[in-house]
This record gives structure tokens, sequence and C-alpha cells, in this order.
């Protein structure tokens, strides 16, 4: 997009799935420029100690509708908005990659309403990222030949019909934001599903120091894991490829445990940036 210098601008950037050193140059060239950075919660607070200028405003807009801790879309799309309209560079940064399930296309009709240039910058999203250090080829050869990735956040946003379509693929399958319908995702893999080979992972707080994976046979996931809370952000990988990770898992699993990406408290996130982090409600 041609811009002049006196243009506002815009950065959405995607910081990747959680380890602060899977960001890409551009995306770290975005943040050291920013005047305003607008952050949701699964990003690393490393990558704003890091690369973050100190003289940067950055406010934390994260969604945790669980806590009760979530700020409007429409307020996030004001604020972008209000910044930019400034004259002032204004990254609005996301976990994982940009588009992967994420409300960017709010923003982006916001942008193009208002007329300030813009520009995506991808991260890695958690499935690459998780899969990666999970050891989990997602389409490796022999296993699957596509990936698909899903939610299954409300359990009424995929049809019965769809979920016999999904039970009979040979497709990986990788649903984020589902944590929370584990048992009555598996429920229905068992009910309309072919599971010969195929595995569940869940992969929790990938790619931190806290990552834990947990695998299972479908046929004996509650038996396994029905009551276990797992901590978010978890992500499932369902498929013939979950057998792949017990031979090419290369990272230990974390004996700690811990919460890698901390809730807001009264306002403010714990960060060793000492500008931080507003929590605009």
């Amino acid at each position: 997009m041609k811009q002049n210098s006196n243009s506002p601008q815009v950065f959405l950037v995607g910081a990747g799935p959680g380890d602060p050193d899977l960001i890409t140059v551009k995306a770290v060239k975005a943040i050291a420029a920013a005047d305003v950075i607008l952050c949701d919660r699964l990003v690393s607070p490393e990558i704003i100690n890091r690369y973050a200028n100190k003289n940067t405003e950055i406010i934390y807009v994260g969604k945790e509708c669980s806590k009760n801790a979530s700020t409007p879309q429409s307020r996030i799309n004001t604020l972008i908005i209000d910044y930019a309209s400034q004259g002032k560079t204004v990254v609005r940064l996301k976990g994982g990659d940009i588009s992967f399930f994420s409300n960017v296309l709010d923003e982006l009709k916001a942008l193009k309403q208002h007329h300030i240039p813009f520009e995506i910058v991808p991260g890695i999203t958690a499935a690459s990222g998780a899969a990666a250090y999970a050891g989990i080829p997602l389409t490796a050869r022999g296993y699957a030949t596509s990936v698909r990735f899903l939610t299954y956040y409300k359990t009424e946003i995929l049809s019965n019909e769809y979920w016999k379509e999904l039970g009979t693929s040979d497709d990986t399958l990788v649903f984020y934001m589902s944590k929370g319908n584990l048992n009555g995702l598996v429920d229905q893999f068992l009910a309309f599903g072919k599971t010969d080979n195929k595995k569940i992972a869940v992969i929790e707080q990938a790619t931190t120091p806290y990552q834990k994976v947990h695998t299972s046979s479908l046929e004996d996931f509650h038996k396994n894991f029905g009551n276990k809370d797992f901590v978010s952000p978890s992500l499932v990988v369902i498929g013939k490829v979950v057998n792949l990770h017990e031979e090419f898992s290369w990272r230990e699993t974390s004996l700690q445990d811990g919460v890698y990406f901390k809730s807001v408290t009264n306002g403010t996130l714990v960060s060793n940036n000492q500008n931080i982090l507003e929590y605009a409600v």
C-alpha cells in the first residue's frame, strides 16, 4: 500500500505461539517502531520486554471471557482508530498468526472505513508451533495429506452432518479454543467417527516453558483425561499423525506447573517493561 510520510500507520502483527524466539524479523521491526502497542493476552511478555521501545505506550486489550476480563472489540477498534488518527504508529499485537481465529476482520473494516493505511504481518500460528514442539508433523507422508483448522468453543458451531464427515476423514484436525468442550468433542468422534489408528493430543501452553503434551486413543480419553482441567491455551490435534509424537518428540515434557500467559490483575499486566500495561476496558 502506498503511503506518504504523514500517513498514520497501523501494523496488524502476529507474535507467534509463545516462545519469544518464534517471531519474525518484520514483526520485531514493527514493534520497535511503534508509538502504541495494543497487546493481546496470548503474547509473550518477553517480546514486549525485548523489542518495544521504552517510550512506547503499551495497552493490554486481552480477552479472557471465563474471567470476565475481556476488552470489547468495539473498544479495541476505537483505540486503533484514535491513535492512528493522531499520526502515531500503532501495532495491534496478537498471539499466533494475525488471521487465525482472531477478530482481525472487524479491525480491517474499521481501518478501511476511516481510510487508515495498514499492513498485515503474519506470525507462526499455534498449530504450527504446537505441532513442531510436540514432534507431530501435521501432514506427514503416509499419515495425512491435508490438515484442517477448526474451533469448537460453542457446541452448536458444527452440525451433526459435519461431524460425520470429520469423523471419517483422514485429515489431521486441529482444534483451537476448544478445551472447554473437550469431552463433548471426543463424544462426537466416538458417536460419528472412524477412530482406528487415530489418537488425540492436547498440547498445553505450547512452545512455552510449561508445555505439556497429553496423548490418548479417543476410546480411552475419558478414562485418562475426562476430569482434567487443561491449562489455557490448549490446542487439540486429532489424527494418525499423533502416533508420531512418542517417536519424534524432541522436547522434554515440562516438570514445572505454572501459567505462562498471566491474567490481568487490577488493570495491569505484570511485566518488566516499566511503561506498561494499561488495561483498556
